[in-house]
């Protein structure tokens, strides 16, 4: 009983630091690389959360809005990160 709380919050906290990952992401992807440290943390960003974003833009591709695309693939990973914590209980 213990171990099964211990692996679930495990689990909840790694949900936890996904989800900001994928908010952290979502804001970095405003600003256009500019070389310096602030490149090498939105690439080691990019890179930790590409492997959930990648599965999602094949199958949902962006939305065009006149000259302008709307990727959906971080709406659509959010809501099911929550709903994934939902049905853990976290």
């Amino acid at each position: 009983m213990l171990l099964a709380l211990t692996v679930k919050s495990v689990v909840c906290l790694l949900l936890n630091l996904f989800m900001v990952l994928v908010f952290v992401r979502v804001i970095l992807s405003w600003f256009p690389p500019t070389g310096g440290a602030f490149d090498a943390v939105q690439q080691l960003v990019f890179q930790a959360t590409e492997w959930a974003f990648a599965p999602l833009r094949r199958i949902l591709p962006p939305v065009r809005l006149g000259a302008a695309a709307l990727d959906l693939s971080p709406i659509v990973l959010l809501v099911g990160i929550t709903v994934l914590r939902g049905l853990l209980g976290c």
